[in-house]
């Protein structure tokens, strides 16, 4: 099976194919401004490299949020294109969980994926790992103040891997709350761990369509709110 994933939630405009979970090639841009602007030439650049179509995809796949709103809604416009036009499945996947896959091993451990969300909050998911590699959330995703969200975890009696940007940015904190039980991984999210999740969810019969996933609003809302 060939997947196109791309990842546009986030600064980083990513573009991966995968043979099932092997990549076969990644290509990105560090510019969150210009995502709707570099994605389409990188995909093109991707699939002349690879000597590959549109056609030769089987399964599409992005990042769906939590994230940049318009990041999410770019990538989940262009796969839902694709899909119309091949009649191909697509599949969205949360940001939260193809952090989680940069973490390789985390048998018997928690992995905490930590998106930052500005004023000292975070989008966060909790994951566990089952023998085949495959993520499972534990409990639903939440924003909340990186405060808050280190509380739910100081009780935690197994090792922790944290991912994402927040977890940089708060790393010194949460080792001052969690001790030794904390440990980090600085990869930065990209489509390739996008297109493992995608190709885990067909071969467990888990699709889901790509809907974009807020777990706040976004600020153009918040002020409509302010002043209505």
């Amino acid at each position: 099976m060939k997947i196109l994933a791309i990842d546009t939630a986030s600064e980083i405009c990513s573009v991966a194919l995968l043979e099932n979970s092997t990549l076969i090639s990644h290509l990105y841009t560090n510019d969150s401004n210009t995502h709707s602007v570099n994605l389409m030439p990188l995909i093109d650049t991707i699939f002349k490299k690879c000597n590959l179509s549109l056609n030769d995809i089987d399964l599409f796949a992005c990042n769906k949020g939590p994230g940049s709103f318009t990041g999410i809604r770019i990538g989940i416009s262009t796969i839902d294109a694709f899909g119309d036009v091949t009649l191909k499945p697509c599949v969205g996947i949360s940001s939260l969980k193809s952090l989680a896959y940069l973490v390789k091993n985390a048998k018997d451990s928690y992995v905490c994926s930590l998106i930052d969300a500005k004023h000292n909050n975070v989008y966060a998911g909790i994951f566990t790992q089952n023998k085949d590699g495959i993520y499972y959330k534990k409990g639903d995703y939440f924003f909340d103040s990186i405060e808050n969200t280190i509380k739910k975890l100081e009780n935690c009696d197994k090792k922790i891997f944290f991912v994402g940007n927040a977890s940089i940015l708060y790393k010194d904190m949460i080792e001052s709350k969690l001790g030794k039980n904390a440990k980090f991984n600085t990869d930065e999210s990209n489509a390739f761990t996008v297109g493992i999740a995608a190709f885990n969810k067909w071969r467990k019969n888990e699709m889901s369509a790509p809907i974009p996933l807020y777990l706040k609003k976004s600020s153009a809302e918040i002020l409509l709110e302010g002043k209505a």
